[in-house]
């Protein structure tokens, strides 16, 4: 539906000379139209479109010319004035190609005329000496021979003058760069005419080819061939020099091969020549002598990796391979190519080689496809899937298909595809499906793991060979897992790309079998069906990526599937309306509606007429819990294929329900969306209404609307703006006070987006304005936003009110614009951080009003009368710089008072506000184009002095050894001694003794001011507005802090924001910039001091935000000087940091502080695409440092360069720039962690984890070992294979120095990172045979780490071996650890070398059970052998193990085992020996017999752990049905487990007694999902639990078990509970509901609380359904729990049990015809509900909201279905149904009298002011950042409107039982006092009180509308009454 803008195309014009005009005006007659005229006329105009137009004119006029004209001098001076217009023209020109292709078609008779004037102007040209005009004349060049027959003539004329000035302009560019050697910006430039000129060479070589075939040239006397071996020789230059750009080399690449096939004889011999240089076996004497002077670095020199690419690409880009024509010796090089590639691609790691590299190996694949159309025998040989050179190329592909760069992932994708292609040209003929190259391709593929980016595409690729069906023919669950795995949004675009070559496969097999008719359903059931299934219950991130990749491309490629789609969603949506958590089928329908709709599948309105889908269905998706099911509705609505299709009324309709309930959305995305939905209806209004504004005028189309009223144009636009105006009455009410900071972004979001779409455009009618529907209140409204704590709502209120600002400014008068000025200047200096952000953005407002000088600044300051002789000239320029000026003086006095006392400016005018409102006004102004510029220039040097002076003042604070200071929270009077001591602790200890004189500041604080005010300025006024003031000022640490480290702030991003008006241009001239280069310098200077200086992270990142826009400005800047100037500071500060100066002032820790920084913002500035030289010396210097070959004198310079290395290799903007290195920095950070330093050792730490994560990615989810974050070893060591031998070598010395025979054990340090790096790699059925990396080096290695002494260490070793071991191979590994293990007779038993060794079988089983070789017949007998390898150490998990850890670690194999063959295997004769010795292990374990002594085992809880979990699988599976009703022996045996699980709860160990609980639970709850089918099973493990529990209850001491038991007993049947309470625990029901509401009190373990409450009320309702009787102050004592367990404060469990009990309660107490409980404990049950659906936390909300479904549903079974009502909602919505189903409940219970006064006094009692103006006395000044407890969320201003709607609804409809007159007067009494109370508060407050006192105003103006509201209704019921009182006297 987005329209892209058409890129506008500049055409600029072209003007001749007067020489050129006056020949034009000889020739052109006036009279008659001739060619000179034409020219004349078209030369006159100005526009380039319209010349193009005369141009295009010239040749019908000269074809129109006879044969004598030839001769004309007009026609002659006419091409000679085209042939110079077309050489001045520039390349980019249309005008160029334009006149080149007119003059394509000039007439053979003109020709030898038209080459003549041609030549002679290019012979022009080419006599041009200036270097930098050469790329003007290369262009000309280039453009001649691009399709001109002309420009190709004169060149073949010139053809000696061309060859000659491209000699001349490669020598020449080629020394100017060397003389401009270091000037970056002229040297790029250099390079890119270099580049042109070989592009230029090329050109004339392949396109002039007839110039120099046939041998007359080749001789070495011609100048043609002397020229040709210059220009050779110079491409060899090219290619061999390491300075110039990539681009430059591979273009001389290209240009030598295509030189030396031109000028090579005999041309066979060239392919032998070719692979003589690659291969390095070059025999000069065979060469000839030309070739050898020329060429001759490349056979003599070692050629770096580099040339040999070049030399590699330019074989394959300029030979010709097609059909084999090369012969034997093309097919040699061109498998020797791909052995020289290869064996490049473990050599060159730089991105832009790495990338070259992949595009090569892809060109030469598509070389090989060509060779092989010859049939060669020999070739097919060597390229079959089965061949060497493939087998090496797929290994790249599968160690590249992951690469971080993108380009390198797309090419491994084409080198596969070509691949696949090879080897079926090679086997055509053959059965593909069963060739077994892509049998085993298609097998080691699908056993990859689904993380695996490559495997996608790869797979693609395959489907596209083998078609789909034979994919699934070996794994129908394909789309199922794909499916799966679409809930990562990275792997869900490459997951949605292959099911849609998949699916699109699958039906083109389908289509094109015979089958026709049935197809379609089984095409259903393999990709629609199982898409259907998730979406109703997958989770929100994988139903979300399924709906934005894979629906849109399912629905492009089956339309027809749509109605399949709604018609099993339809069947079901009523039963599975989803949750909060789920879509359900409703949500589900809307997705696929919403998603048809938008691609044009569908049509809204057939579908609604049709009664496919109904608007209720629709309306209950807009309010439905989960988020995204609302969106999706209202997607359905806004979103259409077509942008003018016309709104209906219903879809109106239901935008305005949607409106009204979701714009409070407390998720970010949901905001995004809802706004960008809606911008895309208002374009479709605006769209369509043009559409009809069209049809109303075209008359002639208007009977096609006549007989359709509904049709009527003009009747749709008038309710498109009633729409639109309901919609914004909406939105304006929404930004009520005290609305949320959600509501208000959402709604100003819209309003912002209505503003702009429907701006005036011209020529066009709006449908409607905004601007219309503004007025004063609204205004007040909007800028009242500005007031807002979120800095976003501030932003949306300015753009809107700039939108309208013509408007806004009509409707303030002088006196408010005043107002808003004084309040702003208060704000600027208010010790409240967030106060001077409104400031700014007041100020940056009023800057725009047009009399602001008159109305507020004449008060303020001396007018300048030089400024105002223009009033039209930038007012808003005027007024800024006026309002600058104010600041700036305001500032500058207060820094003067600041010198003498820094307390006085923190407690009174903390200066950072007056800054940060300058920084404001200079963003808004367009730098680049200020017109007062020498008064800015005055401005711009005052302000970066008043920069220098304040942070002078605040430096000493911030750059302190401890600047964060002590912050006392609390705030006394007596706070001298103390302010004092922390004014000495925040000091520098090294530095001043600034702090020494501190005071206290209290009433003579005033006088003090009163001082000082005499020695200030005329102009300024700031002590003057603050003398009036005598309030007490109380200095905290906390202010003194604020007030240093914001102004160090704001000056840094002032100073950053005055760097960019230096101009970029050197040659402008010095008076036109604002400021000057010295200035710039002292600013890098300034920062340098700063950064430098700073000891602490915050104070150096205040100064790096100002630093990077300095650097930048300078890397963009022409001045040699101040462009070099980055490089100077970077070479300074690493010589300081290598000198290891003592005097030195940088700081060695703190992580180096602020020097990586610094180092960070100059490396960065650096231009991306250059060569980096400055990142690539810098860090090679700093990895020399950081592993230093020596020991050095001192290690600070290598903490400085680990921890800069460190910040270098955590930013992202140095990108894959910095990968080249990242093996350099592992080895220094494993090097540096064996220092014997501290400090070293440290930074080392940090640079290794900040590699980590460069190497694998950022870890995105809390699983440590998941696989996201891992690579294959094969990937790995081919991106780092420096690391091979190293990772080897460390871990081989780590292993020895654990395997010694001595007693006592080393660590060793660098363990723990060996064993990191090598657990995050994976093993992959793709790792080949023909890489030199194998794997199998390093097992032997991590097995002997597994003894190291540290746990935590083994552990790790046993993760990293599984990367190792293939999955075939685990069996044999585990049993040979197995046989490592000790047997019980051994005399040397070393308790850590088994553990070590039983870890690493756990999880090499593990990884074995969790593989896909599940029921493979190999597999079985591998488990076959791992379990008798495990029953021959069974000795090491009974007692004569004296090591309780490894008895608990082989428990851990045996629990894995079992739970293992539980699930997969029937318990028979196979294992019946490992069950009986499971028996065994448990009946004589200490479970058994009790533990001897309870003395502190070590691991004696981890055994008991590990031994329960043992107990507890073995009862699941002699508790299977099968094994419980077998009569065979060997089921009786397995059937008899040694222990119950009742022995289990009654244990003494409260962790085994847990387990035993959660494993009860587990099984209740399997009983209660009625999993457990058959009868037995897991119930007979249940029998009889209940009063075993209950006595547990009662005795249970420990927090975590009485939690589970409380739990278990909820989950159980209460019947079968409450008969055991007389027996078990000999208490009555009433006593025992009495201990568990007891329990709630009492315990202080919120979940126990929580658990509790919920059993009680169970209990209660048991009771009440059973009318049994419950005690009254029982009752009331739940009651108090439940209110209690709603407060906001609670905690989220606690909140959401209360919401739980209530949703349980409705049925029964809430909605009941009978009041049960009175009314006044059911209306408080109710304000339970309505302060849930208000609570912050939005998972409460809906728990409450659920309240509110009982109710419906209930209400739709009472009126027996008829009638619409919602089955599931959102709170907004569920907050009006509470209100209108309680006032429903209270006309039901005819208890409306009692019930309108109470929900009167709840409307009454929230806005009591509480008695008087004490409340807002300033006590909270001080806390400047503490909120208190606030709810962002609920606004007290909806509940109370929308249950004032519904009370006076109720009013309107019971005018019998209504209250009596006197309790009405007396609410009515106190409404009226309430409501004079608020009003004279608010007349209290100061002027623009809703800045300068929000909190306060906010309020009264809430109480003011509740009082008002009630009032209304009271009014109303006294209207009632009195009726009623005349009624009865009458």
């Amino acid at each position: 539906m987005v329209l892209k803008k058409k890129k506008e195309i500049r055409v600029d014009a072209f003007s001749l000379d007067c020489e050129q005009l006056e020949k034009l005006h000889k020739f052109s007659k006036a009279e008659e139209q001739n060619l000179a005229s034409l020219l004349l006329r078209c030369a006159q105009l100005n526009n380039g479109i319209q010349q193009i137009q005369y141009i295009k004119q010239i040749m019908p006029l000269v074809k129109t010319m006879d044969q004598n004209s030839a001769c004309d001098p007009m026609l002659e001076a006419c091409l000679e004035i085209l042939g110079e217009t077309y050489f001045s023209l520039d390349v980019k020109n249309p005008l160029k190609k334009v006149l080149a292709s007119s003059l394509n078609g000039l007439p053979e008779r003109f020709m030898t005329l038209a080459v003549q004037s041609f030549v002679c102007c290019l012979r022009e040209e080419l006599k041009t000496t200036d270097v930098y005009l050469y790329r003007r004349v290369l262009d000309n060049l280039s453009s001649c021979m691009e399709d001109f027959t002309l420009g190709r003539a004169s060149i073949k004329n010139l053809f000696k003058e061309v060859l000659q000035f491209l000699q001349k302009s490669l020598l020449d560019i080629q020394e100017e760069n060397r003389n401009n050697s270091g000037n970056r910006i002229v040297q790029t430039r250099l390079m890119h005419d270099l580049l042109m000129a070989i592009k230029v060479s090329m050109m004339l070589v392949q396109k002039l080819q007839e110039n120099i075939q046939g041998s007359l040239w080749k001789n070495n006397e011609s100048f043609v061939w002397q020229s040709m071996c210059n220009l050779l020789k110079s491409f060899t230059d090219f290619l061999m020099d390491e300075t110039l750009l990539q681009t430059v080399q591979t273009t001389s690449g290209l240009a030598f091969i295509l030189f030396t096939k031109a000028m090579y004889e005999p041309a066979e011999e060239l392919p032998a020549l070719v692979s003589d240089l690659l291969c390095g076996s070059r025999e000069l004497a065979g060469m000839p002598a030309w070739f050898v002077n020329n060429c001759g670095a490349l056979c003599t020199e070692q050629l770096s990796d580099s040339v040999l690419l070049f030399l590699c690409h330019g074989a394959l880009a300029m030979l010709d391979w097609k059909n084999g024509r090369m012969g034997e010796s093309g097919e040699k090089l061109l498998l020797d190519i791909a052995s020289v590639l290869l064996s490049l691609s473990s050599e060159l790691k730089e991105s832009s080689m790495a990338t070259s590299l992949s595009r090569i190996l892809a060109i030469w694949t598509n070389s090989a496809l060509a060779a092989l159309i010859s049939d060669s025998p020999n070739l097919k040989m060597k390229l079959n899937g089965n061949s060497e050179v493939v087998g090496k190329l797929l290994e790249y592909v599968y160690t590249h298909w992951e690469h971080p760069l993108d380009a390198v992932r797309h090419q491994s994708k084409l080198i596969f595809r070509n691949l696949l292609q090879i080897h079926r040209t090679i086997v055509t003929g053959s059965d593909e499906k069963s060739d077994p190259f892509f049998a085993r391709l298609t097998k080691r593929l699908l056993s990859l793991e689904w993380h695996v980016k490559g495997k996608y595409a790869s797979l693609a690729c395959l489907v596209d060979c083998l078609g789909t069906e034979n994919i699934l023919q070996l794994d129908r669950t394909i789309p199922v897992q794909i499916l799966d795995v679409m809930n990562d949004q990275s792997l869900a675009p490459y997951a949605s790309d292959l099911l849609e070559t998949m699916f699109t496969n699958h039906k083109v097999q389908f289509t094109s079998s015979s089958q026709k008719s049935t197809w379609i359903d089984q095409w259903h059931d393999v990709w629609v069906s199982p898409l259907l299934r998730i979406l109703c219950e997958g989770n929100h991130d994988q139903t979300t990526y399924i709906i934005d990749y894979y629906l849109p491309k399912l629905l492009r490629c089956s339309p027809d599937s749509l109605s399949y789609m709604i018609r099993i969603l339809q069947a079901s949506a009523d039963a599975n309306l989803g949750s909060r958590s789920t879509r359900g089928a409703l949500g589900a329908l809307m997705a696929c509606l919403r998603t048809a709709r938008a691609h044009g599948h569908l049509e809204l309105s057939n579908i609604m007429s049709s009664g496919l889908v109904s608007t209720e269905s629709i309306k209950q998706g807009l309010v439905h819990q989960h988020n995204q099911v609302c969106i999706d509705a209202l997607g359905l609505l806004c979103e259409t294929h077509r942008s003018t299709e016309i709104v209906s009324m219903e879809e109106m309709q239901l935008i305005l329900f949607f409106i009204a309930y979701n714009l409070n959305s407390q998720s970010p995305s949901v905001r995004q969306q809802i706004c960008s939905l809606l911008r895309k209806l208002f374009c479709r209004i605006r769209e369509s209404s043009q559409v009809l504004y069209k049809l109303e005028q075209n008359k002639t189309k208007q009977d096609l609307f006549e007989d359709s009223p509904e049709r009527n144009p003009l009747g749709i636009l008038q309710k498109y703006r009633d729409f639109m105006s309901s919609l914004c009455d909406k939105l304006f009410e929404a930004l009520f006070p005290g609305s949320s900071h959600p509501t208000r972004f959402s709604a100003l979001s819209i309003l912002g987006s209505v503003a702009e779409i429907f701006s005036v455009p011209k020529g066009q009618e709006p449908v409607f304005r905004l601007d219309q529907e503004i007025d004063a209140a609204r205004v007040r409204t909007l800028i009242q936003c500005f007031a807002s704590t979120f800095e976003e709502v501030k932003v949306l209120a300015f753009e809107l009110l700039m939108k309208l600002r013509d408007v806004v400014f009509n409707l303030q008068d002088s006196e408010s614009l005043d107002l808003l000025f004084r309040a702003a200047m208060d704000l600027s200096t208010s010790t409240k951080p967030y106060d001077c952000v409104t400031a700014s953005y007041l100020l940056n407002f009023l800057v725009y009003h047009k009399d602001l000088q008159h109305i507020c600044l004449g008060k303020w300051i001396k007018h300048n009368p030089q400024m105002n002789e223009d009033a039209s000239v930038g007012t808003v320029e005027k007024n800024t710089l006026a309002v600058i000026k104010l600041l700036l003086v305001n500032v500058e006095e207060e820094i003067f008072q600041a010198k003498k006392s820094l307390l006085q400016a923190a407690a009174s005018f903390p200066m950072y506000g007056r800054v940060h409102c300058i920084n404001g006004a200079l963003q808004q102004l367009p730098l680049k184009n200020l017109m007062f510029i020498t008064e800015w220039k005055q401005i711009v040097a005052r302000l970066i002095l008043m920069s220098y002076e304040l942070s002078a003042v605040v430096s000493p604070v911030v750059q302190s050894s401890s600047p964060e200071g002590l912050i006392p929270m609390d705030i006394d009077s007596e706070a001298a001694d103390r302010l004092q001591m922390i004014l000495n602790e925040i000091q520098p200890q090294d530095t001043n003794d600034y702090f020494l004189q501190a005071k206290i500041l209290k009433e003579h604080c005033k006088i003090e001011s009163e001082k000082l005010a005499d020695h200030k300025p005329m102009e300024n006024i700031c002590t003057e507005m603050r003398g009036k003031e005598s309030q007490i000022c109380d200095v905290t640490a906390q202010m003194v802090l604020v007030c240093c480290w914001r102004s160090m702030k704001e000056v840094s991003l002032l100073l950053g924001t005055l760097c960019k008006l230096l101009p970029t241009q050197t040659a402008s001239e010095p008076s036109d910039g604002l400021i000057t280069g010295e200035q710039v310098k002292n600013i890098g200077d300034y920062f340098k001091h700063h950064l430098m200086q700073s000891r602490h992270r915050g104070a150096f990142e205040l100064a790096y935000a100002g630093f990077v826009q300095l650097t930048e400005t300078l890397s963009r800047c022409n001045s040699e000087s101040l462009h070099k100037m980055p490089e100077q500071w970077l070479s300074c500060v690493l010589e300081e940091i290598k000198s290891c100066d003592p005097s030195s002032t940088l700081c060695a820790t703190r992580r180096s502080a602020g020097i990586p920084f610094y180092i960070q913002a100059l490396l960065a500035s650096e231009p991306k695409k250059g060569k980096t030289d400055l990142l690539k010396t810098t860090v090679k210097e700093l990895i020399s440092l950081a592993a230093p070959l020596s020991e050095p004198p001192s290690v600070i310079p290598q903490v400085h360069a680990l921890n800069i290395l460190r910040a270098l290799f955590r930013d992202t903007r140095l990108g894959e720039n910095i990968m080249p290195y990242v093996a350099d920095g592992i080895q220094a950070a494993i090097l540096g962690f064996m220092s014997p330093i501290w400090a070293v050792r440290n930074s080392s730490t940090l640079l290794f984890s900040a590699l980590i994560t460069r190497i694998f990615g950022v870890k995105r989810g809390k699983d440590e070992n998941s696989k996201k974050n891992r690579m294959t070893g094969a990937e790995f060591f081919s991106r780092f294979p420096s690391l091979y031998p190293f990772l080897l070598k460390q871990l081989e010395v780590v292993a020895n120095t654990l395997n010694s025979d001595a007693e006592e054990l080393k660590i060793h340090p660098s363990l723990f990172l060996l064993l990191l790096i090598l657990g995050k790699l994976y093993p992959s059925p793709m790792d080949g045979t023909y890489s030199a990396l194998s794997m199998a080096p390093f097992i032997p290695f991590i097995i002997r780490c597994g003894h190291s002494p540290v746990y935590r260490s083994r552990e790790m070793s046993g993760r990293a071996l599984v990367p190792f071991v293939m999955v075939n191979e685990v069996p044999h590994t585990v049993q040979s650890l197995l046989k490592g293990l000790p047997a019980s007779t051994s005399l040397c038993i070393r308790q850590n070398n088994i553990h070590g060794t039983l870890l690493q079988v756990f999880h090499l089983l593990q990884s074995y059970l969790d593989s896909k070789q599940l029921g493979n017949s190999d597999f079985e007998k591998g488990l076959g052998d791992v379990i008798t390898g495990i029953r021959s150490k069974l000795w090491l998990a009974e007692r004569p193990n004296p090591c309780l850890v490894t008895r608990a670690a082989f428990l851990d194999v045996l629990v894995m085992l079992s739970t293992h063959l539980e699930k997969f295997q029937k318990p028979g004769t196979q294992f019946v020996e490992f069950w009986e010795e499971m028996n065994r292990v448990i009946s004589e374990s200490e479970l058994m017999t009790g533990i001897p002594c309870l003395t502190a085992v070590p691991g004696l809880v981890q055994y008991l752990q590990s031994i329960t979990k043992l107990v507890i699988s073995v009862l699941s599976v002699t508790s299977t049905a099968d094994i419980q009703s077998s009569s065979s022996p060997v089921a009786m045996k397995i059937a008899k487990p040694s222990l119950s699980i009742v022995h289990l709860l009654h244990y003494e160990f409260h962790e085994v007694r847990l387990l035993a609980l959660e494993a009860v639970l587990l099984w209740l709850k399997k009983v209660n999902a009625k999993q457990i089918a058959e009868e037995g099973g897991v119930l007979c493990l249940l029998v009889d639990l209940e009063g075993v529990l209950l006595s547990m209850a009662l005795k249970e001491k420990n927090l975590e078990c009485l939690c589970k038991v409380l739990e278990i007993l909820y989950s159980m049947d209460l019947r079968n509970v409450l008969p055991k309470t007389e027996c078990s625990i000999k208490m009555n029901p009433n006593e025992f509901l009495t201990w568990s509401l007891d329990i709630v009190d009492n315990s202080n373990s919120t979940e126990v609380q929580s658990m509790a409450l919920k059993f009680a009320s169970k209990f209660v309702v048991h009771l009440l359904e059973n009318h049994q009787q419950i005690s009254e102050e029982v009752l009331k004592k739940w009651v108090q729990q439940i209110i209690y367990f709603c407060g906001d404060e609670q905690e989220t469990e606690m909140l959401l049990a209360a919401a739980e009990v209530l949703k349980s309660i409705t049925s029964l107490l809430l909605i009941n015809e009978k009041l049960i409980l009175g009314l006044s404990d059911t209306l408080t049950m109710w304000k339970c509900v309505v302060l849930l659906l208000q609570n912050e936390d939005l998972v409460v909300r809906d728990a409450a909201a659920e309240v509110l479904q009982v109710a419906q549903t209930e209400k739709k079974k009472s009126s027996k279905g008829t009638g619409f009502v919602f089955r599931i909602v959102n709170a907004p919505l569920a907050l009006d149904l509470a209100f209108g189903t309680l006032c429903e409940q209270l006309q039901q219970w005819g208890q409306t009298r009692a019930g309108i006064l109470l929900l009167l006094e709840w409307l009454l009692g929230d806005s009591d002011p509480k008695g008087g103006p004490e409340p807002f006395a300033p006590e909270e000044e001080e806390c400047l950042f503490d909120k208190g407890e606030v709810n962002f969320w609920a606004e007290k201003l909806t509940s109370a409107r929308l249950l004032a709607k519904h009370l006076l609804l109720l009013a309107q409809a019971t005018h019998l039982a209504l209250p009596d007159g006197g309790e009405l007067d007396w609410l009515s009494r106190r409404a009226q006092d309430q409501a004079q109370l608020v009003a004279h508060l608010l007349a209290a407050l100061p002027p623009s009180a809703e800045f300068l006192k929000t909190a306060e105003f906010t309020k009264l103006a809430i109480q003011n509308e509740q009082i008002s509201l009630c009032i209304k209704i009271l009014n109303l019921l006294q209207s009632v009454d009195k009726v009623k009182d005349g009624n009865l006297k009458k």
